[in-house]
Parts: C-alpha cells; structure tokens; sequence
C-alpha cells in the first residue's frame, strides 16, 4: 500500500497563520490527491473551524491540531473514507495504528509543517512527518540518536488520542455533520489506558539537586550579572510561584510586566498571570520571592519595586527590547543552569545525583516548588497558587503517606529466619 512508503503533507499551518476558516480560501487538495473525493474538503473545513475555536491558546492548538491532522491523514489515506463516517472498530483501529505507525510516517527531529516560499505562499514541509521519534536527555547526553524502531506512544499520548478525539465528534455532531462519536462508544478503553493505581510519581529535584541549582544561578549571577540575573529570576520565579513556563513569556493572549507583580491595602504582594485554560490566578509572593524581584529589577536599572501599572516587560530580550516571546529560549537558559549544575555535582563527587538530574527538564522546577511548599503550607493555599483545578491534584504533591508505606516494608523479611543479608 502506497501509504506505507510516503508519508503524507502536512494539513494545518501554525496558529499564527491560520485565518477565520469561514472566510477563508478552500483548501487545494491537488497536493494530497490527483482526484479528490468530495468528503476531503468537507472534512478539512470542519476540521478547521474545530481547530480554530482553540486559538485562545498556542499549546491548546498544537496539541488538538497534532490529533486532528493524524485522524485526517488516517482517515484519508488508510480507511479512504471520511471522519464523520468512522465506526467504533474503525477509530480502535486508527489508535492501534498509531501505536504502530509505518516508519515512512515517523521523523527523527521535529520541524516546520510549513516554510514560505519565494513568491511569499506557505509551502508543506515535505521532511514534516505526523509522527516523531525522540530519545530521553540522559541518552541523547550519552550520544544515543533516534530510531524509529524504537518509536513508541506513550499512556499520556494515548489518553490526547482519545479526548481530542471526542471533542472533536461532539462538535461534528453539533454541526450535524456526523452522527454518532465513535469515540464515546468505547466501552474498555482500558485495553488501551492502563488505570494507575496509587499516586503518579512526581518529576522534581531533590533537596540536594535544587540546591545545587539555584546556588550555582547566584554564583553565575555575580559572576556574569549582564548575564544571569534574569536566568536567576527565572529560575526563582519558576520554583518560587510554581509558575509554568508558558507563564513567563509573552503571547497574544497574555504578555506578563514587572505591574503584574502587585500589593494590596494590606500590604502584601501577589503575582498575576494567566495560565492553563486562560485562567487568571493571584499568586501569594513570598519575601524570598519579593527579595529575587528587587535584586533582579535593580539589576536591570529600575526601581527595586514596581510601580502600579507598569509596563515594563517581565523576562526581556537579552538583545534589543520586547519581552521573550518563545518558551524555546526560556527552556535554553534554563537548561544552561542545569548543566552547570550537574558539571558542579560531579566535580564534588554527587555522580548518581548528577545522573539523574541530567533527565530535568523545566517543568520539574513547577514540581519542585509545589512539593516543597505542600510538607508545611495548607494545601488550599499550594492549590490556589498553582492554578490547579482541585485539592486532588495538589494531593499528588503530598508523599508523607507514600514514604510512611515504604518506612513500613523497608524492613519485611523474605526469608522467615530472618537470615537476609543487608544490601551493603
């Protein structure tokens, strides 16, 4: 089958580039079909009005156009039939083929879906592929490359299948476009998504590894501070308000400034910004965390405290002015700190902390600071700060219960004579 050996182009361009789709141009299909069934267009059309009603959001988007863009492709070139037409078997098919992919389907790198080309029209990336295989940091360190071989889904990816999915047949049932949501008529999707017993385990740095980190930002930070004073904000900011990273830069829908950090008539200070769901939450500053602000913002030639109302952008451009717009360059500077870190673990001799740390990624600095925070302040208050939608999931953070379980069987002996010998 020819969809075995050709991957497929690309459907859906960037948020940016995506215009009203009820006035825009229809798509030409010429690039995907030499004679087009009438459902493509149809489908396409649907899929674009679906897509763009979560342009509030550049993550949201991605994420939902990703799932699409695979059910599309799938539905096209696999099935050749239409989405609105997909039975229950057929969507379980769809998923387990994308547990499997053909290779042809699966890149090694992520790039472009689209590039500009020189009479200025938006042209499909034909090295894009709906499908990318990546390798962890520890083994990219260790000079492991992607294989597609080794192209594997994970439960997490598995569980955006099914939800985006569904939202996406509710909506075509809305438009009465189609009939029934193939999706919802799973009756086990647990042969698919493994129910988790217990808590899941929460990525973060250990006492010893934050400390490593935000010591070894103040050491770059008085070192270099033209440099590392905003890299030592950041890392305060992301630890110090659990804030996430799309938290920190600028975006069409929310551009944070030094003003968004305020006092109230009883003289506290809180931090605005909008996160997840466009969803906007006051975050309780602490004096550490008003202190890290006064010594970045005096580093920058302001005031040590901002005014109300100010506009000033909160991570600005090392070069040139405007604030960062890319969580890109925000994961970079990040990044450099860890590294610097782990390079100061090894020298003094902490081999197996630096080994794991080498598989932080940023987000560990947000579970960090809720985990550290949730052993002594009320759990409400964590809750709050970090935007989580219930207790339950700030619950996740808590691990008293778990390290009592394992204090409890630590010591259970395997043989009743009680002649186990301890691991030296």
């Amino acid at each position: 089958m020819s969809y075995l050996k050709q991957a497929p182009l690309p459907l859906f361009d960037t948020l940016a580039q995506m215009e009203n789709p009820r006035i825009a141009k229809p798509i030409d299909t010429t690039s995907y079909f030499n004679n087009p069934p009438a459902y493509v267009a149809a489908d396409y059309n649907h899929a674009c009005e679906f897509l763009y009603s979560y342009r509030g959001s550049s993550a949201t988007f991605n994420a939902y156009r990703r799932e699409i863009e695979r059910l599309l492709h799938w539905c096209w070139f696999v099935q050749n039939k239409s989405v609105k037409d997909l039975t229950r078997n057929e969507f379980e098919s769809f998923v387990e083929f994308c547990q499997s992919p053909p290779e042809a389907w699966i890149g090694l790198k992520n790039v472009a879906r689209f590039s500009r080309a020189a009479d200025d029209e938006r042209q499909p990336n034909p090295e894009w592929r709906p499908f990318v295989v990546t390798v962890t940091k520890t083994a990219h360190r260790n000079g492991e490359s992607p294989s597609r071989k080794n192209y594997t889904l994970s439960q997490k990816a598995l569980q955006a299948i099914f939800s985006i999915a569904s939202s996406f047949y509710n909506f075509l049932i809305q438009e009465d476009y189609a009939a029934l949501n193939p999706v919802s008529q799973i009756r086990q999707k647990s042969k698919f998504i493994r129910k988790q017993q217990g808590k899941p385990v929460i990525r973060r740095l250990s006492e010893l590894q934050w400390a490593y980190v935000i010591n070894t930002a103040e050491a770059a930070a008085s070192k270099d501070p033209a440099t590392h004073e905003r890299t030592l904000f950041i890392m305060n900011a992301l630890y110090g308000m659990y804030l996430r990273i799309s938290e920190l830069t600028a975006t069409p829908r929310w551009q944070p400034t030094m003003g968004d950090f305020h006092k109230d008539n009883d003289g506290h200070w809180w931090f605005t910004t909008v996160g997840k769901g466009n969803k906007q939450r006051d975050i309780a500053v602490s004096d550490a965390m008003l202190s890290a602000l006064k010594r970045y913002r005096l580093s920058l030639g302001l005031t040590s405290l901002p005014t109300p109302g100010e506009t000033t952008p909160l991570i600005q451009k090392a070069r040139g002015k405007g604030p960062i717009t890319s969580t890109r360059h925000i994961r970079l500077i990040v990044q450099d700190c860890f590294d610097m870190a782990i390079d100061q673990l090894k020298r003094d001799n902490h081999v197996e902390e630096a080994e794991q740390m080498s598989a932080a990624t940023v987000h560990w600095l947000r579970h960090t600071g809720i985990s550290d925070d949730v052993k002594f302040r009320p759990r409400e208050h964590v809750r709050d700060d970090a935007g989580h939608g219930s207790s339950a999931i700030t619950d996740k953070y808590i691990d008293i219960e778990l390290r009592q379980r394992h204090a409890s069987g630590r010591h259970k002996l395997i043989n009743p004579d009680g002649s186990e010998q301890e691991e030296s």
